[in-house]
């Protein structure tokens, strides 16, 4: 005669809570914590209350489902409440900051961008009657990029003895 195991079904709870806690710690995406709770809930506590195995399963799998699709995306909103998607690539030049390399001819030159990249620069359309005069080491800054070259705007330094506070 065989024994009967779903007396033991609260170990097979147990460890399967304990499964989707570590695999949630390896993905941070709140869905094993909700099938864990679901488990733990649902599971062990109609397994605790001396329910049937299968009511135990069905409690166990709707309490997830509801855990997954009320609590989980409230969790996700809460926890990227705020934040800027970073900006990568082309999109993270918009508004760096940058030096002249070498004097401008005819609107052109060459600028180090503060991430330390070095790029070809075309100064802005009302920047220009101002090509000639910028000096090397001149502070600018990316307006837009096309293609292999930066549009750059020069930064106005502040008039000594004047406060840049004061409109």
């Amino acid at each position: 005669m065989l024994p009967d195991l779903t007396q033991y079904m609260w170990i097979a709870w147990l460890v399967l809570a304990l499964l989707f806690v570590i695999i949630e710690l390896l993905t941070l995406e709140f869905t094993f914590l909700m099938l864990a709770a679901g488990a733990l809930i649902g599971g062990l506590g109609v397994n605790l209350l001396g329910g049937p195995w299968w009511l135990q399963i069905a409690t166990a799998a709707v309490l997830s489902a509801l855990l997954l699709f009320t609590i989980r995306p409230l969790l996700l909103r809460a926890l990227h409440k705020g934040d800027e998607p970073a900006r990568t690539n082309v999109d993270a030049l918009y508004g760096m900051g940058a030096r002249a390399l070498a004097p401008f001819v005819d609107g052109f030159g060459s600028v180090k961008l503060d991430n330390g990249e070095t790029w070809t620069a075309k100064l802005t359309a009302d920047a220009e009657p101002l090509g000639d005069s910028l000096d090397v080491g001149a502070r600018m800054t990316v307006v837009t990029v096309l293609g292999a070259t930066v549009e750059v705007s020069p930064v106005q330094a502040p008039t000594p003895g004047k406060d840049p506070l004061d409109g």
